[in-house]
């Protein structure tokens, strides 16, 4: 990637307007009092040196949680947030942090992870990433139905074993966190019906690609073209901003998808029915959650908001330049 090309500011548009006009948004009143447990949780590990921990902190996942789960009691909420802080963490060492560089060493975290996913009563490992998970996946046990935690195991091994699907299969784990956000009990079998299907991967879609926009230009800035962005400009072979506008297009077009996916789900009886409508329910919440995180993160944006705008004219950050 040529960043020689790059415009100095980009127009970017604002796609929680896009998704809002489908997508329920909600925020729980408790995640001030999850962030004091889980952060002193979090502070335990000597993941990052002082200057990095604060500087992760600072990307407000403790509100991410808040927004994405705006209905589940403190316990779960804070389980919540745990998963959110070991998803990030796994995100920063394995593409910036100090094992970007060790590929040997990420499989060898993830090998310790994969034990404990094998035997979830095994002891606490001493590896800090696999000890998150270890104390992750014990509160998720005491209250979550089997089907939940046979889905976000399902992803794991997803998620662990593929770098190329990173983001989708990232949005797999998300979601069982967001059933489990507020216990619910969905059939398998309504997971496998087409329809479900198809609506799952509109929202991984929806999910997952705004994230694209709003993480472009702390990548560019670190160097990082593995972005959905790039691989549009590669393929089309238009310019940054084209490009930019392209993707919004795209999501667009999947928030429409997704509606008439959804007008389409068959009749499983009342029980069935209402547990399912609570399921779509607050996956529409969690998505709508992600997109508004993603807007308001300080992780992407500095001195400048884009939350309550169409749109924000957007100065490209100067290589390594910190964005926090």
């Amino acid at each position: 990637m040529n960043r020689s090309t790059f415009p100095r500011q980009i127009r970017l548009q604002n796609v929680c307007n896009i998704t809002g006009r489908v997508f329920d948004f909600g925020e729980n009143p408790l995640w001030v009092e999850a962030s004091k447990t889980i952060t002193t949780w979090f502070s335990q590990y000597t993941i990052y040196d002082e200057k990095k921990k604060r500087k992760f902190l600072a990307g407000q996942f403790d509100f991410f949680a808040g927004i994405s789960f705006p209905d589940c009691d403190l316990e779960r909420l804070e389980t919540c947030l745990m998963f959110y802080f070991w998803a990030f963490v796994a995100d920063d060492l394995a593409d910036e942090g100090e094992l970007a560089n060790r590929p040997e060493e990420v499989e060898k975290g993830h090998m310790i992870q994969q034990s404990i996913i094998n035997k979830l009563d095994s002891p606490e490992p001493e590896y800090p990433y696999a000890s998150m998970l270890w104390h992750l996946l014990r509160r998720m046990k005491k209250t979550a139905t089997p089907g939940v935690i046979c889905r976000f195991i399902e992803f794991y091994y997803l998620h662990s074993n593929s770098h190329m699907e990173q983001c989708t299969l990232r949005s797999g784990l998300v979601k069982a966190i967001a059933e489990y956000s507020v216990d619910l009990d969905v059939p398998d079998y309504v997971f496998e019906h087409p329809v479900m299907k198809a609506m799952s991967d509109a929202t991984d879609d929806i999910l997952t690609w705004p994230n694209d926009l709003c993480s472009f230009n702390k990548e560019q800035a670190d160097g990082d073209y593995q972005n959905l962005i790039s691989i549009i400009m590669a393929d089309h072979k238009v310019d940054l901003q084209t490009a930019l506008d392209m993707l919004v297009d795209m999501i667009a077009q999947r928030v429409q998808d997704y509606v008439n996916l959804k007008k389409q789900l068959p009749n499983w009886g009342p029980k069935v029915n209402a547990a399912v409508a609570k399921y779509n329910k607050y996956i529409e919440y969690m998505v709508q959650g992600c997109v508004v995180w993603y807007y308001s993160s300080r992780r992407y944006f500095r001195g400048v908001s884009a939350i309550g705008q169409d749109y924000i004219m957007w100065d490209l950050y100067e290589p390594s330049e910190p964005t926090v």
